[in-house]
C-alpha cells in the first residue's frame, strides 16, 4: 500500500514541526521550499524548491498527492485554482484562506458573523485616517491588509503623515490597501486554537496567554492563568463560530484581546488577528497537549478522526529563541539539558539572526512560576545570556 502524501507549500519551522507526527502516523510528507538549507528541508527528504507564487512549481508538487496545505498563507489564489482544478484538495480552500491572506476581508466577515472585533475601517486617504482618529481620542493602529506578519505591516499613529507612504503605495497600486483598528485597552492578548475536518468534526484546545514582545510572540502560558471560566467559554466559542463560519479545515489560531466589560461581567474577548494553519500560539501542544496541532492539522485536512486535545499538565510555558549570542544555539544544549533534564528544548536550524525565531522551549509542570523561570532560563542558556550551573554563571 502507499501511504498517502500530504504537500505543504512552505519550507519553515511549522512545515519542520509537521515531520515527526507525519513519520509517527505513516504518511508522506512533501514540502516546497524556499532554499535548499530552509529548516523543512533539513527535515524532510523530499523538499523540492521552489516559490509558492510558482504556478508549476505548485501544481508539481501536488503530483500524486492526497491534499496540498501551508506553512504560511502567502499563496496566490490563482496558483490554489490551478491546484484545485487538477482534483487536489485545497485546505483549507483558497475561500477560506482569502481571510487570512486580507485583514480587510476578515473584518468585513467577522462583523457579518456577528464576532466582536476591535472598531474598524478599510482607509484609503488621509482625510479618512483623521477622521478615524478623531472618532477613536487621536490614536489607532493602521495594519496593510495584506503581507504582515510579527509586527510588520503594523504601526500605531497619531497622524496620517506617520503612514503617509503606505497611504501613496496603496493610490498607486504598489502596495496593499489599509485597514484601521482602534487602539484597544486590553488586559492581555490570548489565543484559542481549533482544529477542524472537511465532515466538520471540530476540536479545541484550551485558551492560553499569548505574551508579544515588539509584535513578536515571547511566550505561551497554557492555560491561560486565572481565566474567568465564561471568558474562556466564550473564547472557545468564538474560535468555533470562526471556523465553521470561513469553513477553515486543518488548523485555526484566533488571536484575541482581553477586555474589561462595560457592565461588569466576565472579561469580553475580541478577535485581533486570525492563522489558518499550525501557529507559534500552539507550539505548546507539542509537548504539553495529548495530540500536538502539528498532528491535528495532519489529521484534519487528511479529514481523519481527531486526536484528543487534553493538557498532560496544569500548566506549559513556551518560551521563543528569539536570536541568540552564540553563533549556532545548538552549541548550549549539552548546559540546558543537564540543567533542566524535563525541559524540551525545539531547535529549527535557522541561521542566527537579530530578532530571528530561532527555536522555543517547553516546560510543563504543577507550579506555574517555576515552570516559567524553568522555561526561560532555558531559552536564555540558547541565547547565550547565561551559563549552567558550576560555571561560574546562573541559570
Amino acid at each position: 500500500m502507499t501511504p498517502p502524501t500530504v504537500a505543504v507549500v512552505g519550507g519553515g519551522q511549522l512545515a519542520r514541526m509537521m515531520a515527526g507526527p507525519a513519520t509517527a502516523l505513516g504518511l508522506r510528507l512533501r514540502v516546497l521550499v524556499e532554499a535548499p538549507g530552509s529548516s523543512a528541508a533539513q527535515a524532510v527528504a523530499d523538499a523540492p524548491v521552489g516559490a509558492a507564487g510558482d504556478v508549476d512549481a505548485v501544481t508539481a508538487l501536488v503530483a500524486g498527492a492526497q491534499v496540498l496545505t501551508f506553512e504560511h498563507e502567502h499563496v496566490p489564489g490563482a496558483v490554489l485554482d490551478a491546484v484545485a482544478a487538477r482534483g487536489v484538495p485545497v485546505r483549507p480552500g483558497p475561500h477560506a484562506l482569502l481571510h487570512a491572506q486580507d485583514k480587510v476581508v476578515m473584518r468585513e466577515r467577522l462583523t457579518a458573523l456577528g464576532v466582536a472585533c476591535p472598531r474598524w475601517a478599510p482607509v484609503a486617504t488621509a482625510d479618512e485616517l483623521a477622521a478615524f482618529l478623531a472618532a477613536g481620542g487621536g490614536r489607532a493602529v493602521v495594519k496593510t491588509a495584506r503581507g504582515g506578519y510579527d509586527g510588520k505591516g503594523v504601526r500605531v499613529v497619531h497622524d496620517p503623515a506617520e503612514v503617509a507612504d503606505w497611504l501613496a503605495a496603496a493610490a498607486d497600486g504598489t502596495g496593499p490597501r489599509l485597514l484601521a483598528e482602534e487602539l484597544v485597552p486590553f488586559r492581555r492578548e490570548l489565543a484559542a486554537l481549533v482544529a477542524r475536518t472537511p465532515s466538520g468534526a471540530v476540536a479545541t484546545w484550551p485558551v492560553v496567554e499569548s505574551v508579544q514582545r515588539d509584535g513578536v510572540c515571547a511566550e505561551v502560558v497554557a492555560p491561560a492563568p486565572d481565566l474567568h471560566p465564561a471568558t474562556a467559554a466564550a473564547a472557545a466559542d468564538v474560535a468555533r463560530r470562526v471556523a465553521e463560519g470561513l469553513d477553515v479545515t486543518g488548523v485555526l489560531a484566533v488571536e484575541m484581546f482581553e477586555v474589561d466589560d462595560p457592565d461588569g461581567g466576565a472579561p469580553r474577548v475580541l478577535v485581533n488577528e486570525l492563522a489558518m494553519r499550525p501557529h507559534n500560539s500552539g507550539h505548546w501542544t507539542i509537548d504539553g497537549a495529548v495530540t500536538s496541532q502539528f498532528e491535528q492539522h495532519l489529521r484534519a485536512v487528511l479529514d481523519l478522526p481527531l486526536g484528543a486535545t487534553d493538557a498532560r499538565a496544569p500548566w506549559t510555558v513556551m518560551v521563543n529563541l528569539l536570536g541568540s549570542a552564540l553563533d549556532d544555539p545548538t552549541d548550549a544544549l549539552a548546559a540546558v539539558l543537564a540543567a533542566d533534564p524535563a525541559a524540551k528544548v525545539h531547535l529549527y536550524g535557522k541561521e542566527v539572526r537579530p530578532g530571528r525565531k530561532l527555536g522555543h522551549v517547553n516546560v510543563s509542570g504543577h507550579d506555574l512560576e517555576d515552570v516559567r523561570a524553568r522555561a526561560r532560563a532555558a531559552v536564555a542558556l540558547l541565547r547565550g545570556e547565561a551559563s549552567a550551573p558550576g560555571d561560574g554563571g546562573t541559570a
